[in-house]
């Protein structure tokens, strides 16, 4: 359902298959990964996770085709919060 794939540098494509097919590409910026992650998840398993909070509360046809991770917690202030705790970083 959701496939993360390397692009350059900071930057990654995620496929979302959820009834239709989507492509967004992701910028995670090296600070924002550590915030989050405290360095004990891959880049791969925070979007996957990101997603995931993402398709809990919009359609994927609804998420912004590019975007910086951080984006996330502008639509919704409990982003950040939300994601250590599922990746156990906070």
């Amino acid at each position: 359902m959701i496939k993360v794939t390397p692009t350059q540098g900071n930057q990654y494509k995620v496929t979302v298959n959820k009834g239709t097919e989507t492509s967004h590409l992701v910028t995670i910026r090296p600070d924002d990964y550590e915030r989050l992650t405290g360095g004990e998840s891959s880049h791969e398993d925070l979007l996957q996770e990101s997603f995931l909070f993402l398709l809990e509360r919009e359609s994927n046809t609804s998420i912004l085709r590019e975007f910086d991770l951080m984006t996330i917690q502008r639509y919704f202030p409990d982003y950040e919060r939300e994601i250590k705790s599922r990746l156990g970083a906070g």
